[in-house]
């Protein structure tokens, strides 16, 4: 079948062993956006054949990842669709029956060498490899007589099904990213295919019988993988499903920050950046890894950071919408060579997607900073700091006139900009800080009693309601009492307009927080 006339369907299919890695959420990703681009569906398939490596929780892990991260799937586990099971331990039946297709075409057999034996022939024979040197050395169902091997099988002997590679043909891997790749079948060992042990087949068999019933059109998945793409392509061609075999792209692998190699978690525990989507409890050991989300990034910052490793939308935009991405997304623009881990870009990308967001957007995590610092603040006082905060704290020009901007990547950096809304300073540091320094003279003290009294008899403490007597009575006496004030209220020279951080903190604070700077700084 031409592939052009076929819908698009793609999958993740990740193991339960573990959490999900950051570089499986960029795999899904990519699978995603490939997918929704060509009006496509993405398939959420769980691939459980090892049963040894089974990690409770995980499952569970990498779909609340998912629906953190907004990428939503069209079928699978959990969701739902008419090409089930999508969990491969549920789907043993059909497994056996392709085993069977295989053995009965001389296209795979049974093998019974235990593992001792095995590791007897790596010791004799160096760099041992089963393939076609070596089976007839081995103890198999080509070596054996038709009643020898029944009369194991009848035994109950353990065996494998092994599948039958002949030597000497080239096997072209057809790779959107990675072009034409040519490997020679010699070099390929008679990979396991089943075990009888468990009644499951290996990730070889499993994977092609389901991508196969399952409609796959395109394999998109990690560099690592790119050794067994020849030995995919011969299963399909064994089974005859050549003309349905599905387009391969092999995407390059995240790299260290630092170094050489491919990322991994040590590299995030020593540099401290996350490595998984979620915080992780490994049900084993007890340990507890970081997690983006619980770190405070967006999901939209993180899905925008990993699109753009390995592949380059062809601007100089950087900031995209999950939309833009898929109509921008070309998998032939991917690169082949590994794209290293910038855990600062990361941050980066949530600062702006910070900036992006409503103010009311920021309290949930806002407020589980201030709980954190033991403060309880009303939703109200929360979105009013973070407008308030936004406006004047991020790009702000000081009191010395110059124009800065902090760099806000989290809602954890708002504590220390934004503590002065709820905590009163204690303290003034004359010595070392420029603005109160410059701003806290002889005699400021007497002009900020002045203006204590006259706020004392304000009854309307709004905005508008300060403004009307303050300002009046500067223009009167001549006193400029913003930067002194700033000083008695916030205790150096950050913050936001004076009248909207008074108004916020109440008369009653306002008062109380004057006549201490007045007492501690004349």
């Amino acid at each position: 079948m031409d592939m052009s006339e076929r819908k698009v369907r793609v999958r993740f299919a990740p193991s339960p062993t573990g959490p999900l890695h950051i570089g499986g959420v960029r795999t899904a990703l990519y699978n995603y956006l490939f997918a929704k681009q060509h009006g496509g569906d993405l398939i959420f398939r769980i691939e459980d054949t090892d049963s040894t490596r089974f990690v409770p929780g995980a499952e569970e892990y990498i779909i609340e990842s998912f629906k953190w991260l907004g990428i939503p799937f069209d079928e699978g586990v959990s969701f739902g669709g008419d090409h089930g099971p999508y969990r491969q331990s549920e789907r043993r039946d059909i497994y056996r029956k392709y085993v069977q297709v295989l053995l009965e075409r001389d296209k795979a057999y049974i093998a019974f060498d235990t593992p001792e034996e095995l590791d007897a022939k790596r010791q004799a024979v160096e760099n041992f490899q089963y393939d076609a040197q070596t089976r007839g050395q081995m103890r198999n169902s080509l070596t054996l007589s038709k009643e020898e091997v029944d009369a194991l099988l009848a035994a109950g002997t353990p065996y494998v099904v092994r599948f039958k590679i002949e030597p000497g043909r080239d096997v072209v891997v057809d790779d959107i990213i990675r072009g034409e790749v040519v490997i020679n079948s010699s070099i390929l060992d008679d990979k396991v295919l089943y075990k009888s042990a468990d009644d499951l087949p290996t990730y070889h068999l499993a994977n092609i019988v389901d991508d196969h019933l399952m409609e796959v059109t395109h394999v998109i998945r990690g560099e690592e993988w790119l050794p067994s793409a020849p030995l995919h392509v011969l299963l399909y061609e064994a089974f005859g499903w050549a003309d349905t075999m599905p387009r391969f792209a092999h995407l390059p692998l995240l790299l260290k920050p630092i170094g050489n190699g491919k990322l991994s978690k040590r590299d995030g525990d020593k540099l401290g950046f996350p490595v998984f989507p979620l915080e992780w409890h490994d049900p084993k050991t007890g340990a507890v890894s970081s997690g983006y989300r619980e770190k405070g990034y967006l999901p939209g910052a993180v899905i925008n950071f990993l699109a753009l490793l390995g592949w380059n939308p062809g601007n100089d935009q950087e900031v995209l919408s999950l939309e833009e991405m898929v109509k921008l997304f070309d998998l032939s623009k991917c690169s082949k060579n590994g794209a290293k881990f910038d855990y600062v870009k990361a941050a980066w990308f949530n600062h702006q997607y910070l900036l992006q967001q409503p103010d009311a957007a920021w309290c949930p995590a806002f407020d589980k900073v201030l709980r954190e610092a033991g403060i309880e603040a009303t939703p109200e006082q929360e979105e009013a700091v973070v407008r308030m905060m936004k406006l004047k704290v991020i790009e702000y020009v000081d009191g010395l006139g110059n124009k800065k901007k902090r760099n806000i990547s989290f809602a954890s950096d708002l504590w220390p900009l934004t503590k002065f809304f709820f905590v009163a300073p204690t303290e003034f540091d004359r010595e070392n800080d420029k603005f109160v320094r410059k701003n806290w003279k002889e005699g400021t003290a007497a002009e900020m009693q002045q203006m204590l009294t006259l706020i004392e008899g304000i009854d309307d403490f709004s905005v508008e309601g300060q403004k009307a007597v303050i300002d009046a009575w500067s223009e009167q006496t001549g006193i400029k009492p913003w930067n002194a004030w700033r000083v008695a209220l916030v205790g150096t020279g950050q913050g936001p307009d004076m009248y909207e951080l008074s108004a916020f903190l109440g008369k009653d604070e306002v008062m109380s927080r004057m006549k201490f700077a007045i007492e501690t700084l004349k």
